[in-house]
């Protein structure tokens, strides 16, 4: 799976000053082993409400009321067409076709993502729409997502709502009243500060990039009212990891710890940073720093993800059963779950896994991280159907690379009448993905050479895991090079890199196979042997083109012995 980067960072409450109660942890877990319920746990990332949102140009001068327009009031609403596809529709019930400039933007949108593969109607309808709504800053509404409550229907004039809140309930809902709010006093700045983490969240959870240059303009008239706000720097950090700019996280994280030492997304962030940067000694001690002052679910699952990349699953696992066990919101139970079943996933325990996405499911039934892990361990435990049926739907609503690569595989493994063309329209629509991402600022560089390895230009491929390895030198920036390098035929500049991919120890069986391809073409068959039984034996199920060809490479070299 593709690296669990937590782009946004839940808050628990508006004070994010020192905690005077907070209870020091005995052992060092996370602090899970003694304070994980000091506090209600804000909502985590991923929680994913139903319902339009608002958009419109902005601009970014203090508390004008001239320069509102960042606000927004542009709504759309779902519906669905008659072949079943969900359908974006503008707020006065035309077809989304038929909106001005419609047939434009879905022309270019194919475009886009053709790449010399034909359209498959019918199937990409939805998708197509969806991502031409994004190019325009248009909201991606959700249809067929269950009613969360009432949401948030209402603003404190004190301090409109801290983007716990807006988690918690329904996050359009939220962004609604706060815009209301916001258009009678300008001048909070809080206010401000916290609409731009919620247009952060909303761009993440809804797969909408358009969102980031809203949530920019508005972290900046907060800033431009209270300069200094640790509020609004940690909002920026949270923006700038959302858009994969690392180096620039980490250094809005550090300026908002430095007006605010216990400001939860800050701390939280800068772990990630680190994390995405490759320093994993630092991100330890960012974990340990962050558990010591803010203890709770965002922390934990930080704290647990560091030990599993150094390869202490057995820690990752403790502390991550402890935070669940002191979840109370049903969006924690959901995002907690979920992160457990990822770690299962990831050592082959499919059985589990599938506990641990039920009990996410339950919680959260449109939580989607848990309905893509589900269809993965679906599919790795023998269940194709039920996985191909799982990431349609998940690929219907939210189009990203990662699920759109899996259900390609899932395609092209089935092999049926058809099943070649449309893999290649989750190819095609990848390549759209990125041209979006990009038109909203982000860094899409790792995400590109990872699917383009496989399944589209090998030396676009090479060309983006150069220039993402050139940022930073994390485990998966490695393994991306190591095998942008094997693709394009240069194995010997790629056994370097998949060595330091599986450096740490962390436990991946996609990282441990692309070592031992490239081992084998560069002649170490023992070595080879040894890293693609140790990929299957670990994860039977990584991939299904994956580990087809890792039992077929095994095999042949057990032959050759």
């Amino acid at each position: 799976m593709p690296p669990r980067t937590t782009d946004s960072t839940p808050e628990r409450r508006d004070d994010d000053r020192a905690p005077s109660t907070d209870p020091k942890p005995e052992e060092r877990l996370g602090g899970a082993a003694a304070g994980a319920g000091a506090d209600e746990p804000g909502a985590p990332q991923g929680s994913a409400p139903a319902a339009g949102g608002a958009e419109g140009p902005a601009g970014s001068r203090g508390g004008d009321r001239a320069d509102l327009s960042v606000l927004g009031g542009d709504h759309t609403g779902t519906g669905t067409g008659s072949d079943g596809t969900s359908r974006v529709c503008p707020a006065d019930g035309s077809e989304a076709g038929t909106e001005p400039g419609a047939g434009q933007r879905v022309t270019a949108m194919r475009r886009a993502a053709d790449g010399g593969r034909r359209w498959r109607a019918m199937h990409l309808a939805g998708c197509a729409v969806l991502l031409a709504v994004a190019v325009t800053g248009g909201a991606v509404a959700m249809g067929g997502a269950q009613d969360r409550g009432a949401g948030v229907d209402a603003v404190s004039a004190a301090g409109a709502l801290s983007p716990g809140d807006l988690a918690r309930g329904d996050l359009d809902a939220g962004i609604a009243s706060l815009q209301k709010h916001l258009h009678a006093q300008p001048r909070d700045f809080g206010g401000w500060a916290t609409l731009g983490v919620a247009y952060v969240e909303q761009a993440r959870t809804k797969g909408d990039p358009s969102r980031y240059p809203q949530a920019e303009r508005a972290l900046k008239r907060s800033l431009a009212l209270e300069p200094g706000n640790d509020q609004a720097l940690a909002g920026q950090a949270a923006l700038a990891a959302a858009r994969h700019d690392f180096p620039g996280a980490l250094n809005h994280a550090d300026r908002a710890l430095k007006q605010n030492p216990y400001n939860e997304r800050a701390l939280c962030t800068r772990i990630d940073a680190l994390v995405e940067l490759g320093r994993y000694d630092d991100a330890a001690k960012a974990a340990d720093t962050a558990d010591d002052r803010r203890p709770g679910v965002p922390v934990f699952t930080r704290y647990a993800y560091v030990h599993e990349l150094r390869g202490d699953v057995r820690t990752a696992r403790e502390v991550l059963e402890r935070a669940l066990g002191s979840a109370n919101a049903p969006a924690d139970v959901a995002y907690v779950a979920t992160a457990l079943g990822q770690l299962a996933w990831n050592q082959g325990e499919y059985k589990t896994a599938l506990g641990h996405y039920a009990r996410a499911l339950a919680a959260d039934d449109a939580y989607l991280p848990a309905l893509e892990g589900r269809a993965r361990a679906q599919a790795a435990s023998g269940d194709r159907a039920g996985a191909v049926t799982g990431l349609e739907q998940v690929v219907a609503r939210f189009p990203l690379p990662g699920p759109l690569v899996a259900l390609g595989e899932l395609y092209e493994d089935r092999g049926a009448d058809g099943d070649r063309a449309k893999a290649g329209d989750q190819y095609a629509l990848v390549d759209a993905w990125t041209a979006l991402a990009r038109a909203g600022g982000v860094n899409a560089d790792l995400d590109s050479a990872m699917a383009a390895a496989d399944h589209g230009d090998k030396k676009e491929a090479l060309r983006a895991a150069r220039a993402e390895w050139d940022r930073r030198h994390s485990v998966h920036t490695a393994d991306a090079l190591a095998w942008a390098l094997h693709v394009n035929g240069r194995d010997e500049e790629a056994l370097p890199y998949a060595r330091r991919a599986t450096a740490t120890g962390y436990r991946n069986a996609a990282f441990l196979y692309h070592r031992g391809v490239i081992e084998r073409a560069t002649g170490g068959e023992g070595e080879a042997r040894t890293h693609l039984k140790a990929a299957l034996d670990l994860n039977p199920g990584f991939s299904p083109v994956g580990a087809r060809e890792a039992r077929t490479a095994l095999k042949d070299l057990e032959g050759n012995r």
